[in-house]
Parts: C-alpha cells; structure tokens; sequence
C-alpha cells in the first residue's frame, strides 16, 4: 500500500487512446491504495475484481469499461504477485477470471447472464455489454428522443454485500488501512452498472439518458434467491427485517436469501458465502409512458354504443365509438394497446352532436408518438370512414396531465340536450311559459331504476340550469325540449319521472303522462381539450 495519495491525471475526453491509456493510470494509482491481504481474501471468496474495486470505491466504475484480464494485470503491476495469489499465465487468468461466477453481485457487473432462452451469455467489459443492450433495444422499433435506465436486481446481491462487508468489518477492523481508508459507504451494484452503462448506450443510441417517457428496465433475477424466497414463505413464524433476511427468534440465526444460516450478529460470520453455480437470468423490456391523444367526438347513430358492448356474449349494437376511434388510432401510433376514456357517456340510442364529447385514447407502449401530420392523418381516417357513424374534431397529443384535466373538467361541465317528447294531453302556451319561467331548478334523483343493477342506490341532487320548449308544426302533444343541466343529471329520468324517483319532472310540471321518444346531446361545456 502507498503511503501518500497519488494526483490523478485528468482523462481526455477528446482522444480515445489518450482517455485510455489515463484510465489504465488512474487504476494503477488506485489498486496502489488496495490492501494486497484483504484483496486475496475477497478473491477466495470468490468476490470479482469489480466488485473489490465497488467496495473499495475506486474511481466511480472506470474500471467497467476495461476487461478482468486487464484489470488483473493492474493489480499484479500494482501489487506483489505472490501476496494476491494471481496466476501468472494469461490463459490460466482468463480461466479465473470467467469460471466463477461473483459471490456477491452473482455476475451483474461481470457482465455474465443467462437470457430469455436460457444461454449463457458473457461480456468483457460495460460497452461491449451496452452494444448487445442497444442491439436489443433497436429490435423493438421504438423512436426513441431520451431513455431512462432502470435496473431491478434480487435483493440476494444485497444481502450478500451486507455479509461480506460484515465479515471484512470483523476480521480487518483493527487495521491502520480500515479504520483510515475504508468505509461502508460505497456505490450499489445497482449504480455501478447504471453508471458504466449509461454513456455508452447514449453513443449507442444516439441519445440522451435523464428523465424519460421511454424507459429501458433490465431486470436481473437469481435460481438460489428466488427458490429461498418461496422457502422463506412458507415459514409463517419467522418475521422480516430490514437486510430481507429471516430472523428465526427461537435460535437467534439469520436466514438469508441464499439459503445460509449465520448467526444473529453478523460479526460472528465466519464463512462468508457459498458458491454461486450460475448467473442471473436477465430480461429487457423496453417500455414508453402512455400516450395521450385527446379530441371531440360526434356520434350519428342511435346503435352504436360509446365502449364494446357484448352480453352474453352477443353483440349490443353495430360497432362503438371506442372501437372506430382507438382502433384507427392505435396502428398509426404502433402501440401494444388502448384505453378509451370520455367525458361521460351517453346511451347507446342517444346521439353526441354539437361540439361533440371530450375523449382522451390513452395508447400503452407507442413506438412512435405521432407528429402534427400524423395527428391530422388519423383525423383524416376516422372521418373519413364509410360507415360515418362517429367523427373527431380537434384531435392532438394531449401529453400525461391530459387525463387529469378531463376529469377535473368533467366534474364542473354542463351538457346541452334536445329531447323529443310525448305528453298524454295537448301542449298549451301556458305550458311552454311555465316549463321556459324556469331557472336554476333543484331535482332530486334517486338511482334510476334501470342502472340499479350497476349502480349504488342514492339520492342526487342535480340543477336544470335552463330549458325551453320548442314546438313541432301539426302536433299538438309532441315537442323538443331543449335544457341544459348539470354534470350527471338522468335526463330520460327527468322527462317521465321514474315512477316518482325524480322529483320534480317534467311530467309533475305539466300535471300530466310524458314520456321521451329521443334524446340528443347538442353540447358538452368543458374548456379542457378542445381547440
């Protein structure tokens, strides 16, 4: 060990060799600082050089972008030979350095890993390990502007530092060069991965990592910590602490994930680790954040229902608007799915004119998030449909806070309705002043009865805020009523009653049967969404 600390010499960013060759410096000043004792210890317990390096926080992951056979002809420049127990062959190295597979981080930083179809796959070094992650993240066709890298590792690799740093504690700890140099805080497996693999995939990729809608989640899982996990299950007498151990209070041991049994106190561990036979299992999953696509919409048809509607497993009407929307939507975006969702709903024999209906289609996994032109396109192909059942007005990428702000719209929006009605006795002007006179009218509903089935059973009051009659030429006893209510108002309810649930109707105003024959919806008022 150097006595003093060496000056580092500044890496060059701009001149690959030169950057290089000042890595392999910075190393040899670091492994300088290394006590050559502790490090052959941790190499008989089948720690990787990584992993040593990670403990002894040398240079933030530098060492990810060199192979283990370079890095242990570091440490044997650095480092006398025979104290680190390293053998001399370059082939006898490159059998040590790949047989084994790390005791702690179970072959994470060494780049090892089983993949989806059970090959074991293996990379010198982070880039080389960072072209094979691109490679993969290029296949899923997404258009990628920025990328945020998850990792999700078993908490076996923590459990596992956790034992060797308590065993290093207890062993070393009187030591000038622990009580001096070494400390228990040091970067995760977890960040030194992220760390050496985020600058190359971003020339990789050609992009820039941070905070993303496009995330890139490598998930790494383990044999030993998923088999102890479902052993540790099934013992309902143990409780849970905070390392993911077991403690079993009948004995004071501490069962880890690995299946080992050490003592209560970790500084009585004597044998740190039992020897791990294969690397994790890795899966990448290439994931966007919904896409939001917002607009208005108009439904002519009085068969065609909002969402897909099948009972028993028969279909209620010709098509839904959900269908013709989202399902012209969703190619053009490349996604694997959509959500629909409105501003409330009308029946299926009630049309949506006017303005038309806030919407939002919510796309899961998009490729592409589409451009001005490409919004345009799908406002295009929707309208342009022969069954012209439904059209969009104002359709465009609405971003995330798009569904927040229709449900805060929705709550406080007014609805505009027309509505054909039939009285039992011909309409008088009396009538038309008497219904028209009225203003900001207080209704009480109760659950209608035909969505008791689906709904609570509850008492809502609603305001007609105004309405108006309009009568047809040569009938006396048919009309349009046009109103406009507030948000949730049952308007079939408010024409004939409901058997006296709705109080007062339009029926109990005129003193007489109505009933209603067709209704539209001629204008929903919310600011959000629209033009």
């Amino acid at each position: 060990m150097a006595d003093e600390s060496v000056s580092a010499p500044v890496v060059n960013d701009q001149d690959p060799a030169i950057a290089a060759a000042d890595e392999m410096k910075l190393l040899g000043y670091a492994v300088q600082e290394l006590p050559a004792h502790a490090v052959k210890d941790l190499f008989a317990h089948e720690v990787c050089v990584r992993c040593i390096f990670r403990l002894f926080n040398i240079h933030e992951g530098i060492y990810a972008l060199l192979s283990p056979t370079t890095i242990y002809s570091i440490i044997k420049k650095a480092i006398n030979s025979e104290d680190m127990a390293i053998k001399s062959t370059k082939d006898t190295e490159e059998l040590e350095v790949k047989s084994s597979i790390c005791s702690v981080c179970l072959g994470v930083l060494q780049f090892s890993y089983l993949d989806e179809r059970d090959t074991l796959l293996g990379k010198d070094h982070a880039e080389d390990f960072a072209m094979a992650v691109a490679e993969s993240v290029k296949e899923k066709g997404h258009e990628i502007p920025s990328f945020t890298l998850e990792v999700s590792l078993p908490t076996l690799i923590t459990e596992n530092e956790q034992v060797i740093l308590s065993y290093l504690k207890k062993k070393y700890a009187s030591e000038v060069w622990f009580q001096e140099k070494f400390s228990s805080e040091h970067i995760s497996v977890k960040d030194a991965l992220k760390l050496s693999m985020t600058h190359p995939l971003e020339k990789l990729l050609g992009v820039k990592s941070g905070v993303s809608d496009f995330r890139i989640r490598l998930t790494f899982e383990h044999v030993d910590a998923t088999s102890a996990e479902n052993r540790i299950g099934k013992n309902q007498g143990n409780k849970r602490i905070k390392s993911g151990s077991i403690a079993d209070e009948s004995n004071g041991l501490v069962k880890c994930s690995n299946g080992t049994l050490q003592s209560g106190d970790a500084s009585d561990i004597n044998s740190p680790l039992k020897k791990v036979g294969q690397p994790c299992h890795m899966t990448l999953v290439c994931s966007r954040a919904p896409v939001f696509i917002g607009g208005r919409y108009l439904k002519f048809s009085r068969n065609v229902s909002q969402t897909r509607w099948i009972i028993d497993e028969e279909r209620k009407g010709e098509a839904s608007v959900e269908e013709l929307i989202g399902g012209n939507i969703l190619p053009m975006c490349n996604g694997d799915s959509y959500k629909f969702h409105a501003a409330g709903r009308e029946d299926i024999d009630v049309r949506m004119l006017g303005s038309g209906r806030p919407f939002l289609v919510e796309i899961q996994n998009a490729r592409f998030v589409p451009s001005e032109v490409s919004i345009k396109e799908m406002e295009n192909k929707i309208n342009s449909l022969e069954s012209n059942l439904v059209r969009v007005r104002h359709l465009k990428v609405v971003g995330s806070q798009g569904w927040s702000l229709m449900r805060e719209g929705e709550a406080e929006k007014q609805k505009q309705y027309a509505a054909l009605v039939w009285i039992s006795r011909p309409i008088s002007d009396d009538d038309v002043e008497a219904v028209t006179s009225l203003k900001e009218l207080k209704v009480l509903q109760r659950t209608p009865v035909r969505v008791l089935h689906r709904r609570s059973p509850l008492d809502r009051e609603k305001t007609i805020h105004w309405m108006k009659i309009e009568k047809i030429a040569g009938s006396c006893q048919y009309f349009l009523l046009h109103l406009c209510t507030q948000a949730g108002t049952y308007i079939k309810e408010f024409v004939h009653g409901d058997l006296g649930r709705t109080n007062p109707s339009i029926g109990s105003i005129l003193g007489c049967r109505a009933e209603i024959l067709q209704l539209d919806v001629t204008d929903v008022k919310m600011d959000t969404l629209t033009e």
